[in-house]
């Protein structure tokens, strides 16, 4: 009896964001093999009985070549069982996911994708952010700030323009350099921007500047987005109330919509993986 392989989305992090089909197979799946960005809340959702694995990927931290993961995959479904890929976000979207697909192809393998709420999604609608206006952006540019090695050379001005919404994801730490990078492709230094860090969980925390002061941008937990654009302008000024009323050193760091919003975090985490 031949297996299946189905690549999953888990979401940006609330559990309740699953799909009803997500849910569904990680709860009758013989193997998970999930990246280290599931969030705990989710893989508390797979029954004690299914072999499950962290293949994670992030900097400084590799639990499994790419080429293994795929041997397992393949492995695995060959011998007949329903093995889940659990993703965070949606598994097409810097999720490596063509990769693998590339793999059961060749191995003729059964596979299914299950598509999930990519992160830029999750982080704008826990934000109340919208990513399109019809006012001010016609345009979307979903883009990763870290890529493979040796191709790291994408010119930013070609996403650059006063009516586009662009998300970046894994933007890392390196503001100045992302400052630079906005600048250099036309983005005006007024430009908001918003980084938002562990969007959807308990834990989210956002903070509201511009390009030109993105540099001086603080370094919150990882997962992190970078939202750039006239939208971030209509991001849910409820927000900036429950800032305000945060004690401690943080309170004066929320002081008007326009220069910075701060939520609380609990601890921080190390950079993604490009492409992770």
């Amino acid at each position: 009896m031949s297996g299946k392989v189905y690549l999953v989305g888990a979401g940006p992090g609330d559990p309740d964001l699953l799909t009803v089909k997500a849910l569904r197979l990680l709860r009758t799946a013989d193997v998970v093999l999930h990246d280290d960005l599931v969030a705990p809340e989710i893989l508390a959702l797979i029954p004690p009985t299914t072999q499950v694995q962290n293949v994670g990927k992030r900097c400084g931290s590799k639990a499994m070549r790419q080429e293994e993961i795929n041997f397992l995959l393949v492995t695995r479904a060959a011998s007949g069982l329903q093995v889940v890929r659990l993703k965070s976000g949606d598994p097409l979207i810097f999720g490596r996911a063509g990769e693998e697909i590339e793999e059961m192809r060749r191995s003729n393998i059964e596979y299914e994708i299950v598509p999930g709420v990519t992160s830029a999604l999750g982080a704008a609608a826990a934000a109340g952010i919208p990513l399109t206006h019809r006012k001010t952006s016609s345009t979307l540019v979903l883009m990763t700030g870290q890529r493979a090695s040796g191709n790291d050379d994408l010119d930013w001005s070609r996403v650059a323009s006063d009516d586009a919404t662009l998300v970046v994801y894994m933007p890392g730490h390196n503001f100045a350099l992302l400052a630079n990078r906005l600048t250099a492709a036309g983005f005006a230094g007024e430009t908001p921007c918003a980084i938002i860090s562990r969007a959807t969980t308990p834990q989210q925390r956002i903070h509201r500047t511009t390009v030109s002061d993105l540099p001086q941008s603080p370094r919150l937990a990882s997962p992190t987005l970078l939202v750039v654009g006239e939208v971030v302008r209509f991001a849910d000024r409820g927000l900036v109330a429950e800032a305000a009323s945060l004690p401690g050193p943080e309170q004066g760091l929320a002081t008007t919509f326009a220069r910075s919003v701060l939520l609380p975090v609990e601890s921080s985490r190390p950079d993604e993986e490009p492409l992770a």
